[in-house]
């Protein structure tokens, strides 16, 4: 029994030096993460350089939401300055985690699809405000812009195909006039409300530029409703002033918007306005750094699940830029 005593200590010996030799042989590794969610920083606009020039580069659309997106714009640089035309780019933005370090740029792409659908949009005159979305009664894809007629007012348009996959170019049909929502006046920037029962758009058709809205019926395919021959729209009267309120664009139930109502900072502001109970409540301004002195047009809201506040890409033709209108980037904390 003493033998067996003694193998026995020499056993627990052996796997208690064992068990200290693994444990001490796997240090822990200190979490390198010191931030769990992203912030787009809101104290400073920045040039999105990679895609102006020195000439006019706004009204643009986002396809997707996400670490980089591909982009469509209104631009005058093909014509030197003479006509918008729209033109494709890719945006994208990161954020370490470790550092808190916020990164974000664009260039310029030749994307075949893209091209091809630019290619049917633009017409002989100027192309503005595009606006995508996916129309669910009939699996289409839209592109929405308006165009310069031969009499010289602007009529929104609009283009479908089914959704892409892989890389074949699905067929394009259009452009063709939305009936339903022009007029013989400038009729532009059209949106959806993120219901998409709800269409929003600015016209000048009462002597200014207001936001006007009309009601899409549930279930109806969009161009059957676009279609349809011209009816009234409402205007929004919570959100219109006495001065110019355009280019609205909808972000869940944001509405972003363009005005040089009394009060701003000067020229254009960018305002925004929330749908609660019902109604568009009272628009806010966006204050500085988003606004200044100069003119700040067509606001994008954009958000991400991975960050804690939103951000805005727009148009602005302030100083320090490349050239004309530019595309900016900004975030925004919205406190309501």
């Amino acid at each position: 029994m003493k033998n067996f005593s003694v193998v026995l200590s020499i056993i627990f010996v052996i796997c208690t030096l064992l068990t200290f030799s693994a444990v001490s042989g796997c240090k822990r590794i200190k979490n390198p993460v010191k931030y769990e969610m992203g912030t787009f920083p809101d104290t400073a606009t920045f040039n999105i350089e990679g895609l102006n020039t020195q000439y006019d580069d706004y009204n643009s659309n986002l396809y997707m939401i996400g670490g980089a997106m591909p982009i469509i714009f209104s631009s005058n640089r093909g014509s030197n300055g003479l006509q918008y035309d729209l033109v494709q780019g890719v945006f994208w933005f990161q954020f370490d985690q470790t550092t808190g370090k916020f990164d974000m740029g664009g260039e310029m792409i030749n994307d075949p699809f893209y091209a091809a659908l630019i290619g049917k949009a633009n017409t002989a005159g100027d192309d503005l405000g595009p606006c995508s979305f996916l129309s669910s009664p009939d699996g289409f894809e839209y592109l929405v812009v308006a165009s310069q007629t031969t009499n010289g007012d602007r009529d929104l348009y609009y283009l479908k195909n089914l959704p892409r996959f892989g890389t074949e170019i699905p067929t394009i049909y259009g452009p063709y006039s939305a009936r339903l929502l022009n007029t013989s006046f400038d009729d532009e920037y059209f949106c959806f409300d993120s219901n998409k029962d709800t269409a929003y758009f600015s016209s000048n058709r009462d002597g200014r530029y207001h936001i006007y809205f009309h009601e899409r019926p549930v279930g109806l395919a969009a161009d059957t409703w676009l279609n349809q021959d011209f009816s009234p729209s409402t205007m929004v009267d919570s959100i219109n002033s006495t001065s110019d309120d355009r280019c609205p664009l909808i972000s869940r139930n944001i509405m972003g918007f363009a005005s040089n109502r009394d009060g701003g900072l000067g020229g254009y502001d960018l305002y925004y306005s929330v749908f609660k109970n019902g109604k568009w409540n009272s628009p806010v301004n966006f204050g500085p750094p988003i606004n200044s002195e100069a003119d700040e047009f067509r606001p994008i809201l954009g958000y991400h699940y991975q960050y804690k506040n939103d951000f805005l890409i727009f148009s602005s033709n302030r100083t320090g830029g490349l050239g004309g209108y530019d595309l900016y980037f900004a975030g925004y904390t919205f406190n309501f």
